[in-house]
């Protein structure tokens, strides 16, 4: 009687789980996959980060000078600590006071070109996820469903409905593994984004 009572609890739990989940609807309609509470913004635009001059054809030329693209890389990485990449920008646009406008304008286009990048990836990803967890929700709903009719069939067979039982406690920790990782990559973008205005206000700030 007691694991008949504990499995029907179960069901009931997480047949509310899956209707409340599948139902769930996204905070912006334009975007009807984006999972965050946060605004989707879709690329970070040039005139909100630059106002320094023109930056011509250092956008396509910034690759082909070893060492911006090697710097590019390091500032980009966020394991680098934000205030080691704004005292390496630093100390790079300090030693090349003849060409500092020049390198600035390439080590900007570098970072612009490859932080946009980098929130293009990871909101796909958080997209992608998105419409798996709504898949498994209506899976987890379905298969709540079928639990049920097991636990009321007569006669019943204990033995599926233990193997069902267990399979959508197995799904629904899945589900509730991956959306506490959902809910932490969503400050990604965002912290991103304050990396980009944070090192391009320290580029800005070099060329004066």
């Amino acid at each position: 009687m007691m694991v008949r009572t504990l499995a029907r609890t179960f069901a009931m739990a997480a047949l509310a789980f899956a209707v409340s989940t599948a139902t769930a609807r996204a905070a912006d309609p334009r975007y009807p996959d984006w999972p965050c509470s946060q605004a989707k913004v879709p690329d970070i635009s040039l005139a909100a980060v630059w106002a320094g001059p023109a930056l011509d054809d250092a956008a396509s030329k910034w690759k082909d000078d070893s060492k911006v693209s090697a710097l590019v890389s390091k500032l980009a990485a966020r394991k680098t600590p934000l205030d080691e990449a704004e005292k390496s920008v630093k100390e790079f646009l300090s030693g090349s006071s003849a060409d500092k406008t020049t390198n600035a304008k390439l080590l900007f286009a570098g970072l612009f070109d490859t932080l946009n990048a980098q929130r293009a990836q990871v909101m796909s990803g958080l997209e992608r996820v998105s419409r798996k967890q709504r898949e498994a929700a209506d899976k987890i709903r379905e298969e709540t469903i079928q639990l049920q009719a097991l636990q009321d069939a007569t006669p019943r067979d204990d033995t599926k409905v233990e193997a069902m039982s267990n399979q959508l406690i197995w799904e629904t920790r899945i589900f509730e593994d991956r959306r506490k990782v959902v809910r932490f990559v969503c400050e990604v973008p965002t912290t991103i984004d304050q990396r980009l205005f944070a090192l391009s206000r320290v580029i800005q700030q070099e060329m004066e």
